[in-house]
């Protein structure tokens, strides 16, 4: 066990610029489950500046960490991603530069590890290759999510994008296909969403007044027999935003199995993948007028799961 008998005050560097809180203590406090960390953050334990903060806290040159006493299985390391993963994952790159990665990310693979979960994408990524050591995700998909996400390489680029995530300057562009008919006039849900945790490994967000701003808007794309499959353009970053937005229509996402009914349609009913496809991105580079605009291909269990639909 790694056991930590007093407080620690940590300064943070030039590498961790801009590095959520979260993110910087999973990695520092190596062993201690997640869901300590979090408790830790939302108790006041954790501190920066002296001051209470929440999990999504930007890191800044200098800024001094109030660590509290803490245990852990110094032992617990990170999985080794299989060749076969590896190449998989080089392979599902669409954009690179000295900046930064766009990976086509397959459904079911978290994006980092957890008390369950020994092996998330960043971390297989990070053994990819050894300049890789230092990735950071510049954003977050859900585990059954497909499809664009960012990585930085780089404090600078992390920094400039979660800036402009904050502004509302990224554009993201997903396809969901959903059950129902979603009518061609329903192009806009503003809905407040309310996040509540479910026992210490799982939250649940729902609409409420009570919650923060939320804004999806939408466009169809293509009826089928018993589902639609619809545009997603997130005016805000919630949890779970797209999926309880749809939820909320009457139309949940094929395949979700904490927001959306068993369906009638048998062809349906049979889908326990989360049919969500993060299709398009557009962020720019810092001191670059040209944006990047990055597409990715359809999940391959999405895209067979249309072509069914077409014949039936």
């Amino acid at each position: 066990m790694s056991v930590s008998e007093g407080v620690q005050l940590v300064r943070v560097e030039k590498a961790h610029i801009g590095q959520r809180l979260d993110n910087f203590l999973i990695r520092h406090l190596k062993g201690v489950p997640r869901t300590r960390i979090y408790r830790l953050i939302r108790r006041g334990e954790v501190r920066v500046n002296k001051k209470r903060c929440k999990p999504e806290r930007k890191l800044d040159m200098g800024d001094e960490i109030r660590i509290p006493p803490y245990t852990g299985n110094s032992s617990t390391k990170p999985g080794k991603p299989s060749p076969a993963l590896k190449d998989f994952l080089l392979e599902s790159i669409l954009f690179e530069n000295d900046q930064l990665l766009v990976i086509n990310k397959p459904a079911g693979l978290a994006v980092h590890g957890g008390t369950s979960i020994r092996l998330g994408l960043i971390e297989a990524l990070r053994q990819c290759r050894a300049e890789w050591s230092d990735l950071e995700l510049a954003h977050r998909l859900d585990r059954g999510t497909s499809g664009c996400l960012v990585v930085s390489k780089n404090s600078i680029f992390l920094k400039h994008i979660q800036q402009e995530l904050k502004v509302k300057n990224v554009k993201k562009n997903y396809l969901a296909l959903v059950h129902g008919v979603w009518p061609a006039s329903l192009d806009h849900i503003d809905a407040a969403l309310l996040k509540q945790a479910v026992g210490d490994n799982e939250r649940i967000v729902r609409v409420s007044e009570a919650g923060k701003p939320s804004s999806t808007r939408f466009a169809l794309k293509q009826h089928y027999r018993g589902a639609s499959l619809i545009e997603a353009m997130p005016e805000t970053g919630r949890t779970h935003q797209i999926r309880v937005h749809c939820q909320h229509a009457g139309h949940g996402i094929v395949g979700d199995d904490k927001y959306t009914f068993k369906a009638t349609n048998a062809v349906l009913d049979s889908v326990k993948s989360l049919c969500l496809h993060a299709w398009k991105i557009e962020f720019s580079l810092p001191q670059q007028p040209a944006p990047v605009k990055v597409q990715a291909p359809l999940d391959n269990h999405l895209e067979s799961l249309l072509q069914l639909l077409d014949k039936y």
